[in-house]
């Protein structure tokens, strides 16, 4: 198999609405069989890397963390050839260790949303796909290579939650006694739907504020948080501008594969309206 060049998708969470530098940048409008996404979504070229950018919230900001368009998201970075994703998200930390303005690599999630449409697949056309290691560690390694400046912790839990209102302190309690390490809004079921659509993931979180539990410092203050963020935006932008993004045959961890055998329902029994629906995002193992 010829080698291929990567392009990466780039999904900025709170305090990073937008990369500086692609040449022949173009906002695009797409629209998905799951609605449109976000916003528009910025694409061009970063030092020779094709990126498309798309702010998760929408520019400005006026998308909850429930009312998302997650799947339309995913949709339509697939649609435009991404083959790996790095998701810049804000987050909470559940530990002592992990402090405000530090930055962690996600590799696992605790799910806790439940108001979320999490999968493409459904009646008519079933599919179970194996989310045991979610992110993607050829991504992530690259991605700690470019980090510069702020403390980098590697091998974060994630824990997310509903939303859009803060933890309790009896759950912040909670959620450090099942060993999660950081907490977040977004993070599911945006992983999940980038491993249904064979796109390599990696989470940069950046670390805004301890939640609720430490008893030095008060509850998440928004404020704060901007703050926070505000300082760390120029750090990740950073980490962007310098990722790299090698040719390759196939993503080493399978990424790019992960519905190779994930199609339960048979051939004869798919619905042709959720065939037709998923050949944007699954169209390599629906093919005749």
């Amino acid at each position: 198999m010829n080698p291929v060049q990567p392009k990466i998708g780039i999904i900025g969470g709170s305090g990073l609405y937008q990369i500086e530098g692609l040449e022949t940048s173009t906002w695009v409008s797409l629209d998905t069989p799951w609605g449109k996404p976000s916003d528009q979504i910025l694409t061009g070229r970063l030092n020779g890397v094709e990126m498309a950018f798309l702010p998760r919230h929408g520019r400005g900001h006026v998308h909850t963390p429930s009312s998302l368009p997650y799947r339309a998201n995913i949709a339509a970075l697939k649609s435009l050839g991404v083959t790996d994703i790095l998701a810049v998200s804000a987050v909470g930390s559940l530990r002592e260790d992990f402090a405000p303005g530090d930055f962690a690599l996600v590799d696992q999630y605790i799910d806790r949303t439940f108001a979320r449409e999490k999968s493409f697949f459904g009646p008519g056309l079933v599919a179970h796909v194996s989310v045991a290691h979610p992110t993607c560690p050829r991504l992530s390694d690259q991605v700690a290579a470019a980090v510069r400046g702020p403390r980098l912790h590697r091998g974060a839990t994630y824990l997310a939650m509903e939303g859009p209102q803060f933890s309790t302190l009896a759950e912040s309690r909670l959620y450090r006694h099942w060993g999660a390490d950081v907490i977040g809004m977004t993070g599911q079921p945006e992983a999940k739907l980038a491993r249904e659509a064979e796109i390599a993931y990696a989470c940069l979180a950046m670390i805004t504020d301890y939640d609720c539990w430490h008893p030095d410092h008060g509850a998440v203050d928004v404020a704060q948080v901007i703050a926070t963020l505000t300082a760390n935006a120029g750090a990740a932008r950073d980490v962007v501008r310098k990722l790299a993004a090698p040719p390759r045959a196939a993503c080493p961890c399978g990424c790019d594969r992960a519905l190779s055998h994930a199609v339960m329902t048979a051939p004869d029994k798919r619905d042709p309206a959720m065939v037709a629906k998923l050949q944007a995002v699954a169209g390599r193992v629906l093919a005749p």
